[in-house]
């Protein structure tokens, strides 16, 4: 750790998208091998979508993960809209102490895009306060609440508004953010913010507001804003950072800013902080919903009643002279109980049942075909003992992992199977789950192109030359694997800044959208 103690709590990544540029690979990388940091947040807009990518790899790296969110506070209440006082929501940076912080923030984050959301997934000050517990929370950037009042010399809503935040937070869990970068309105807020914080012996903490990793990120962060803003980068008029200051700072670069404000208690609560924070998500087990069996009924022993009954259906006679089919459907009871993956097959022989019932086609694809459970049961309709399939595929008592049976329903009725499980588990235990589309090679060079304004004929001529492929290359091996590419790179500038931007950019999550097929059911609320 630096002599110079500092701790980045005000991070976004990749998944504030098209407003991150920090992969997490590298922002963790940076963190731990140049700064030699102990800990790191990860605070994204209004989603908590790289939570968990960036809490495995800090762990990995030895590095504590801050878990949190840069939320929006609504100026009036989470549910008004009205396009002249609701479109401006305030910024709200949000840290989780615990795990009772850290569900508070899946309940924030969850409510304001399914009821808050307006221009953005927003909250309001009600809503906050009901879910207060466990959550350090500062008074934010600029486009914050209380130094948005300041800016407004409203003094003394202002102080009122920082005092209500300390009635509900305490002290030791609201602190006054102070940032550098070079923006004019910052320095009379962070002298109230400081004058404020001596007068009624409040906690300082200092931040940088950071959306890339490195400094020499600054230009294709650059051209990422003007592809959000769908604008061209010599527009004078346009979304752009005020300066090279937003990524990961040194803890020394840090001290000079802020070291002399009371003895650097504002660098040094960063730490505090991040001490503060303990929080595990190394989760075992699974949250598989509750199955409801009849009377009488255990889950294991209603699996192997419905077994038995299937085994007679499947196999007529056979099921009590061939002592190979009782020996086989015994063992793989046996291990799907030991396992504990029991209720997983009532779930799915539950909703084939229902697909059934209404004449919904499917099919099962994978390894499962070799299950006669999932056979006499009615999930699947291949004989596994007559096609000599191996159980062991499927499931392994050596190899601890959850069944896979992948199932195929027409996408027509794909939504009814959705409402028979929502009414079912509950509305609050099934959600569709995110996918998230990102930049390739040919569309990075287009939006790039784009931004950098470039003739759309030269820019078709270079993405004409890179191949689509199933396991895309960077864009520097495209070039250097093909002479007219690079003969383009190193003839026209134009097109060597478009390249070397776009591989900046490959692979950045572009936008996000709900998955065609997956649905998770668990047994608590989502």
């Amino acid at each position: 750790m630096s002599d110079n103690p500092f701790v980045h709590l005000h991070v976004h990544t990749e998944f504030s998208l098209l407003d991150g540029l920090s992969d997490i690979n590298q922002l963790v990388e940076r963190a731990q091998k140049a700064l030699n940091m102990p800990a790191l947040a990860i605070t994204d807009h209004g989603t908590m979508f790289g939570v968990m990518d960036f809490y495995r790899t800090a762990k990995k790296a030895g590095i504590k993960p801050i878990i949190g969110m840069e939320g929006y506070l609504a100026p009036r209440t989470m549910r008004d809209k009205d396009s002249k006082l609701d479109a401006k929501p305030y910024h709200l940076l949000m840290l989780a102490q615990n795990e009772t912080g850290y569900l508070n923030l899946l309940r924030i984050a969850s409510a304001a895009q399914l009821e808050g959301y307006y221009y953005r997934p927003r909250i309001d000050r009600e809503f906050l306060q009901a879910h207060s517990d466990g959550l350090v929370v500062t008074t934010g950037c600029l486009a914050a609440e209380v130094p948005s009042l300041v800016l407004k010399e409203q003094y003394e809503a202002a102080r009122k508004r920082v005092h209500e935040y300390v009635d509900i937070f305490g002290r030791d869990r609201f602190y006054l953010e102070l940032q550098q970068h070079d923006i004019d309105e910052l320095k009379p807020v962070n002298e109230w913010l400081i004058d404020i914080a001596e007068k009624d012996r409040l906690n300082l903490v200092a931040t940088a507001d950071v959306h890339y990793v490195e400094s020499s990120d600054y230009e294709a962060h650059d051209t990422l804003l003007c592809i959000q803003s769908s604008a061209i980068k010599t527009d004078t008029n346009r979304l752009r950072m005020s300066d090279n200051s937003y990524y990961l700072i040194e803890q020394d670069q840090m001290w000079q800013w802020f070291g002399h404000i009371q003895d650097g208690a504002a660098l040094k609560n960063s730490v505090t902080i991040s001490e503060m924070c303990d929080l595990s998500l190394d989760k075992k087990g699974y949250h598989l919903p509750i199955f409801t069996v009849p009377d009488g009924f255990t889950s294991e022993t209603y699996l192997r009643h419905l077994a038995e009954i299937g085994l007679r259906w499947r196999y007529g006679a056979r099921a009590e002279t061939d002592p190979k089919l009782r020996q086989r459907l015994d063992y793989e009871l046996g291990v799907i109980e030991k396992m504990g993956f029991t209720t997983y097959f009532l779930i799915v022989w539950d909703l084939c049942e229902f697909a059934r019932a209404v004449d919904i086609w499917w099919n099962v694809r994978g390894s499962g075909a070799g299950c006669v459970v999932a056979y006499c049961i009615g999930i699947t309709n291949i004989d596994p003992i007559q096609n000599n399939l191996l159980f062991e595929r499927f499931l392994n008592p050596g190899r601890v992992s959850m069944p896979d049976i992948d199932m195929d329903f027409p996408d027509d009725r794909r939504g009814e199977l959705i409402q028979y499980a929502v009414g079912k588990y509950g509305e609050d235990k099934v959600a569709a789950i995110i996918t998230f589309g990102t930049l390739g090679a040919k569309q990075a060079i287009r939006d790039v192109g784009r931004a950098l304004n470039l003739d759309l004929t030269r820019v078709n001529e270079v993405t004409k030359l890179i191949p689509t492929e199933p396991k895309p290359k960077k864009v520097s091996e495209y070039v250097s694997d093909n002479p007219e590419l690079l003969k383009l790179r190193d003839t026209d500038p134009g097109v060597r800044v478009m390249l070397e931007t776009a591989e900046k950019l490959q692979g950045l999550a572009r936008h996000a959208s709900t998955h065609a097929a997956g649905v998770i059911i668990s047994d608590k609320p989502l």
